[in-house]
Order: C-alpha cells, then structure tokens, then sequence
C-alpha cells in the first residue's frame, strides 16, 4: 500500500506576482488569452508547487518554488521537474470553483484526484456515462443523497482516467466503482480526515480510492497499487505573509 498526500489552495491564497513561476511557466502563462483559463492554470501551479514542495521538506520561498517546474505529458498529465531534473513522486491536479487540489504519491505508483461540485445531473447524463450497476446505485440512493451520489461516481471515474493518464478519451463505463461505504454515511471522524474508501475497476487493472465531502463538492483520490488513507500536507503562508 502506498501513502498518498493531498493539498487544497483556494485563489486568494497565491502570490499576486509571478516570481515563483519557472521561465517556461511564465511563457505558458502569457499564452493565455481567456482570464479564466489563465487563473485556472495560474491557481493549479501555485498548488502543485506548494505541494510539492511541502512533501519534500522544502524551503517555501519564491526562488524555490520557481525550480519546481510542473510540465504537461504527452498525455496532457502533470509531470514535476525540479532544478530541470524529473523529481521521483507522481502528482495529480484537479480544480473548480476557485480552488484546487493537488495529490502526491511516491514513484513508482499512478494517482488521480478530482473535485466535482455536487449539482443536479439529468437521468440522460447517468445513462450515458456510469454502468448498469452505478446507475442502481443512483437509483436506491434518498432524494436527498441523489446528487451527491451522481457527484461521487463521476468524481471517482475522473480520478481513475487521470491515473491512467487517458482523461476522458475512454469510455467511463469502462470504469465501474464501487463503494466501500454508501455515499449517505455520515462523513469519516476526525481521525480519518473524513475519507470513505471506494475501489474501481478497469479492465485487469484494479484501483483503491478515497472519497470525502468537501464543503459543496466531492473530493476524489484514486492510485494503483493500493493507496492508504490520503493525508493532507501542511498549507503553506508564503502568501499571507508576502509584503
């Protein structure tokens, strides 16, 4: 089993210059034209750096954070380099609604996290996208838990496809989740962080993951081989201190 990490920023957390960008980050960043597209990519490099950073015991200061540089694969996945060497841990990164996530596993082993806001969702969507028996699962589940429930398979898909690395170009129903608790239980105690157990499967390939409630969204962590209870790393105050 491996020990899977976790981090959560919010926008208002990041320095408002950019020197903690590498220059190759700061050359994607002019290349955005859309505003939200721009703070999007802009809040999910400042988590993973932070992140990063944390799970390796660095220095949190511009200059450091500047040599942690997070690249895009082939595949679109995050890849992290530091001093322009690849840095031995996989990442994941997810964000919405202003905040992001960032999911950090040692080499060696895939992760994928996700954050999805619990809203309403047509029974057309559920047909398409989840299996037979996810879609009963929706159907058992209270008036009150539906949303949450469709919020939570979906997520828990997500997370599973970016630990492939292959996104949505697969068909989610070619990954079938299971939960290890009903989406309705009363959040884990304290002494869990909160997180319920699911496990996934695709193919031959099977995953462990990790859901929990995150304030009006689902948060997601899915790796092979088995993953342990996500711990969160400590949230940094570089921001709140700068100036």
């Amino acid at each position: 089993m491996e020990q899977a990490y976790w981090l959560q920023q919010e926008s208002g957390e990041m320095l408002a210059e950019d020197e903690w960008l590498s220059p190759a980050e700061l050359a994607r960043l002019g290349s955005f034209r859309i505003p939200k597209r721009r703070q999007d990519w802009r809040l999910g490099r400042w988590t993973a750096k932070n992140a990063v950073a944390a799970y390796l015991r660095l220095p949190i200061e511009p200059s450091t954070l500047a040599a942690i540089e997070i690249r895009a694969a082939s595949s679109g996945a995050p890849e992290v380099f530091l001093n322009g060497e690849a840095a031995r841990l996989a990442i994941s990164l997810t964000h919405r609604g202003g905040s992001a996530v960032c999911a950090i596993v040692a080499e060696g082993a895939v992760i994928g996290c996700d954050l999805e806001l619990i809203e309403p969702r047509s029974g057309p969507f559920v047909a398409d996208y989840f299996t037979r028996d996810e879609q009963q699962a929706v159907a058992q589940a209270s008036d009150g838990e539906r949303f949450r429930m469709v919020a939570l398979l979906w997520s828990a898909k997500e997370s599973v496809l970016k630990a492939l690395r292959e996104g949505l170009r697969i068909d989610t129903r070619q990954v079938e989740v299971t939960l290890g608790e009903a989406a309705g239980a009363p959040c884990g105690s304290e002494a869990t962080g909160g997180w319920h157990p699911f496990s996934a499967r695709f193919g031959e390939r099977f995953f462990t993951g990790w859901w929990r409630r995150n304030g009006k969204s689902v948060l997601t962590i899915a790796g092979e081989p088995g993953l342990r209870r996500p711990l969160q790393l400590p949230a940094m105050s570089l921001a709140r201190h700068a100036g």
